[in-house]
C-alpha cells in the first residue's frame, strides 16, 4: 500500500472579520508587554458574544488522509472553506488549531498570475514566475519553448505583459505553473482560464499529471472534472468535510443538495451589469405556456432567454449548456445552429430568444442549464451558471415504457425494405432497387 503524503488532523483555520488590526507602534508593543505582568493576577473577562461575533471559522475539525499517487477532488459551495484548505497545505497562512503534515515536494497553483509584472515582457515573467513557483533557472530555460507554445503566445512573448489581453496573461500563467515537475499538486480552480478550445487543453494537462501517479489535490465546480481525474472526492461544508468518498457517489449527493429546482432566473434592474451585453432572464416553461421545473417524460420544454445588447457586434453566440445531475453535458446548442456560422452579428437592444426541447428526448432526472453568451475561442461576455433547473418525471418516458437506456431517448424515423432472394448467387441477398418508408404514425 503507498504511503501517505498529506495527513490532516483536527485541522481548523480561524479569521477575524468585521475589523481591520490596528497598526502598532513599538511604544504600544513596550505598553502590552508592561501589562502582560500583570495578567496572572488579574480574573480574566469571559469573551462576550459581540467578540466571538467577529471571528468566523473558515475550517473546522478537519481530518483526512491522501496517499501517494491518489487523485482526490475537493468540492463544496463558495465559500465552504476549500481554498483556505489548500492555502493552509501550501504553508501559505498558518492554521489556528490542528495541524497538517505534507511529504514531498509540494506545487501549487493556487491564484494564476501570482508574481507577474505589467511592465516586464512576457519572457521576463516566464522567468520570474518560474522562480517564484519554485523552479531552477535550467528548469525554465529547458521547458521555456515548450510552455510559450502551451499558452499560445509566441508572437507577443518579448512584449510587455500591460499590451496582453487578460485571456493571454491567464494562459502564460497556467503554463508556467502546469510545467512544474511537484510530487504533489494543489489545484484551485484554474482551468477555467481562457477559451473553451484552452480549457481542452489545460484538462488533458491534468490527466497527464494524473497519469504520472503523482498526488493531486484538485478544488473546481466543474464536477465533470472531477469525475473524470478523481477517484475519490471530499465534500466540504461550512468549513467541515460533509461527506468523504467515491467521486461519483460524492458529486451525485452534491449535485441533488445542491439544485434546487428553479424554473426562471432573472436580474433586477439594479443589478444588471453595464456591460457590452448582459443577460436578463431565463425561464423554461411547459406546454400550457406557464412557468414551471416539473415535466413529463413526453412533454415538450420551452427555453427563452432574454438579454440585453449595448454595442453592435459583428459576431457573438448566445448558447445553452444542459447537464444531469452527474455533471456530465447532456447537450449544447447556440442561437447560430443551422445558420452555417459559428455566431451571428447583433444589434443594439434589448432582445428574447429561445428554442424548444421536444417530449420524450429527455430521459427522468434532474436537470439545470448553463447561459452563455461568447465569441467562440476569443472571449466571452456573460454567463449564468445553474440558471434553471428542472425535473423530468418517469410519466410519459420511453425509458419507463420499454426500458431504454441513455441520457436522451429521442425518437427518430426508421426506413425498412424487404430484400430479394438472389437464387444464382448461392442464396446471397441482394439490394432492392428502392426501400420503402415507413412513417410511424404520431401516437407511437
Amino acid at each position: 500500500m503507498s504511503q501517505v503524503v498529506i495527513h490532516c488532523e483536527q485541522l481548523g483555520k480561524r479569521y477575524r472579520i468585521g475589523q481591520r488590526q490596528p497598526y502598532l507602534a513599538l511604544r504600544d508593543v513596550l505598553a502590552d508587554a508592561a501589562k502582560a505582568t500583570l495578567r496572572p493576577f488579574r480574573a480574566s473577562a469571559p469573551a462576550s458574544a459581540n467578540n466571538r461575533a467577529r471571528h468566523i471559522w473558515a475550517l473546522k475539525d478537519v481530518s483526512f488522509d491522501v496517499r501517494e499517487g491518489e487523485v482526490v477532488g475537493i468540492i463544496g459551495r463558495n465559500g465552504a472553506g476549500k481554498s483556505t484548505l489548500l492555502k493552509v497545505l501550501a504553508r501559505v497562512t498558518n492554521p489556528t488549531e490542528g495541524f497538517a503534515t505534507v511529504h514531498g515536494r509540494l506545487g501549487s497553483l493556487l491564484e494564476v498570475g501570482t508574481g507577474f509584472h505589467s511592465e516586464l515582457t512576457g519572457r521576463e515573467n516566464t522567468y520570474l514566475s518560474g522562480a517564484i513557483l519554485g523552479m531552477g533557472k535550467r528548469e525554465i530555460a529547458r521547458k521555456f519553448d515548450e510552455i510559450v507554445a502551451f499558452a499560445e503566445v509566441e508572437k507577443f512573448i518579448d512584449t510587455p505583459l500591460k499590451h496582453y489581453s487578460t485571456g493571454m496573461q491567464m494562459r502564460l500563467a497556467f503554463a508556467v505553473a502546469a510545467h512544474l515537475e511537484p510530487e504533489i499538486l494543489l489545484v484551485d480552480e484554474v482551468l477555467a482560464v481562457g477559451d473553451l478550445e484552452f480549457q481542452k487543453k489545460c484538462m488533458g494537462k491534468m490527466s497527464v499529471v494524473a497519469k504520472q501517479g503523482r498526488t493531486i489535490l484538485f478544488v473546481s465546480h466543474n464536477m465533470g472534472a472531477i469525475t473524470r481525474l478523481c477517484q475519490r472526492a471530499l465534500w466540504i461544508d461550512r468549513g467541515k468535510i460533509f461527506q468523504e468518498g467515491p467521486s461519483n457517489t460524492v458529486v451525485s449527493r452534491y449535485q441533488l443538495h445542491c439544485l434546487t429546482p428553479r424554473a426562471e432566473w432573472m436580474r433586477f434592474p439594479e443589478e444588471v451589469p453595464q456591460t457590452d451585453l448582459a443577460f436578463l432572464g431565463v425561464a423554461i416553461t411547459g406546454p400550457t405556456a406557464g412557468r414551471t421545473s416539473l415535466f413529463g417524460g413526453d412533454e415538450p420544454i420551452s427555453v427563452e432567454i432574454r438579454y440585453v445588447v449595448r454595442r453592435s457586434f459583428s459576431g457573438c453566440q448566445i448558447g445553452i449548456r444542459t447537464y444531469n445531475a452527474d455533471g456530465v453535458v447532456v447537450f449544447t446548442t447556440t442561437d447560430a445552429d443551422g445558420t452555417g456560422a459559428p455566431a451571428l452579428p447583433k444589434e443594439s437592444g434589448c432582445y428574447r430568444t429561445g428554442f424548444t426541447i421536444p417530449g420524450g428526448f429527455l430521459a427522468p432526472g434532474t436537470y439545470h442549464m448553463l447561459v452563455a453568451a461568447h465569441l467562440p475561442h476569443r472571449r466571452a461576455y456573460d454567463l449564468v451558471e445553474q440558471a434553471v433547473v428542472f425535473e423530468v418525471s418517469t410519466t410519459g418516458s420511453l425509458a419507463s415504457i420499454d426500458g431504454r437506456l441513455g441520457v436522451v431517448t429521442p425518437l427518430f424515423i426508421w426506413w425498412t425494405g424487404k430484400e430479394v432472394l438472389n437464387a444464382d448467387k448461392d442464396a446471397s441477398y441482394s439490394a432492392p432497387s428502392s426501400f420503402r418508408q415507413v412513417v410511424l404514425p404520431p401516437s407511437l
